[in-house]
């Protein structure tokens, strides 16, 4: 243990000296909350990275109607962005999370009306909660238009709310391609059918844009507990090369658009010159996920939770607190592979078992980045499950953590 804590302590002195040059995004308008987990925005140069935002008014108060609340969230999303000079003209990904997924059909008619031409490209799940109810929306936003465009596929199902995916200059950005047949809607009954649905709208998406599942940097697998795991790796490891898969952050959430129960987005490079996979030394290839794959100078990571890796691995912590630690360690050995620190994390989701262990996560988690922390997103998927222990002593994870990271030059 008291290895640990001094490899802790000089990790963060290393941090706080070399602490990137990245900006943070704070709208003047209203004051960051002291329990935040991270400041408004991240300015990372080519793009910015929008924490989550939800309904609040900057007077603390929040719109009674489910429409006015989307609006407020955009609206609140407009501020950080213009807080780096851009607009929303600039916003090319937006991540949905509702409590609801009644309101579905509400969220598409608002988008519709707040992005009247050229929507971005969007994903949307269904949670157990969010810190703000009833809508929790983050954003990306590039800052060359040069190369912006919407791809749109003929046999897909038109919709004025989202574009099914958006280029830019360098990425492509997909929106949630559902496990249903694009043109009718159907969902299967067959688990197999309907990540094979996904999967295919997927690769119809990518093929749109002139790109192949190859170039496929990070993937956010979306499914139900109607979907068994198995299946869904079985049916997804046939799509990639062994080894060279994208990097993964596979979520079991409450529910999906339109009754579907397996959902696919994710992120592109156009150049496969600047796809590059990244994977510890420890660690064996796999056939699902890659640890990390970089776009140009953007490390996009997998999630990853307090499981201590190894032959007898498994999660041993019983506490958030515990778990997190072991969470960031998974998480350095990955950045540290890639040559890179937790000061360049500009964007991590954070999912977790039960939203009220906020405050035993961000009290660990904060001493991870030197004082500045990244844009974040904080959410709980699902509803909180049983915390004993198995028969070996291994504990359900807790939490889990996923990671944007940009190479930025160090200060001198």
């Amino acid at each position: 243990m008291r290895f640990l804590c001094l490899i802790g302590a000089a990790l963060l002195c290393f941090t706080a000296d070399a602490y990137a040059q990245w900006k943070t995004l704070q709208p003047k308008s209203r004051a960051a909350a002291s329990d935040a987990l991270g400041p408004a925005g991240i300015d990372a140069a080519d793009y910015v990275y929008v924490s989550g935002q939800g309904p609040r008014r900057d007077d603390g108060s929040t719109p009674s109607g489910f429409a006015d609340q989307v609006r407020q969230s955009l609206e609140n999303i407009r501020t950080v962005v213009e807080a780096a000079g851009l607009t929303m003209e600039h916003v090319v990904y937006l991540q949905v999370y509702l409590d609801d997924m009644s309101h579905y059909d509400a969220l598409d008619k608002a988008f519709a009306e707040y992005f009247p031409k050229l929507p971005p490209a969007r994903g949307v799940l269904g949670v157990a909660r969010i810190p703000e109810p009833s809508v929790q929306i983050n954003a990306v936003a590039v800052r060359d238009l040069k190369g912006k465009q919407a791809v749109e596929v003929p046999q897909f199902r038109s919709n004025k709310a989202y574009s099914a995916a958006m280029l830019t200059h360098d990425r492509l950005f997909v929106s949630t391609m559902l496990g249903s047949d694009p043109s009718s809607g159907e969902v299967p009954t067959s688990p197999g059918a309907q990540v094979d649905f996904a999967l295919d709208r997927l690769k119809t998406v990518l093929e749109a844009a002139g790109l192949t599942l190859s170039n496929m940097v990070f993937v956010n697998p979306y499914m139900t507990s109607e979907i068994p795991s198995r299946i869904m790796n079985e049916h997804y490891a046939r799509r990639f090369e062994f080894g060279n898969t994208p990097g993964r952050a596979t979520i079991e959430v409450s529910s999906l658009p339109e009754g579907a129960h397996i959902a696919y987005t994710g992120v592109a490079v156009r150049d496969l010159a600047q796809r590059h996979a990244i994977r510890p030394k420890n660690m064996p290839p796999s056939p699902t996920a890659s640890p990390c794959v970089f776009a140009g100078d953007t490390l996009y990571c997998s999630a990853k939770s307090g499981f201590i890796p190894g032959p007898n691995g498994g999660v041993f912590a019983a506490s958030t607190a515990d778990q997190v630690r072991q969470t960031m360690r998974n998480l350095l050995d990955n950045l540290e592979e890639a040559g890179m620190r937790f000061d360049q994390v500009v964007s991590t989701t954070i999912y977790l078992d039960d939203l009220s262990d906020s405050a035993a996560f961000g009290k660990v988690y904060r001493k991870y980045f030197g004082g500045v922390l990244p844009a974040q997103t904080t959410l709980q998927q699902i509803k909180p499950g049983d915390r004993k222990p198995d028969e070996d002593g291994h504990y359900p994870d807790l939490e889990q953590v996923s990671l944007i990271a940009v190479r930025s030059p160090a200060k001198n």
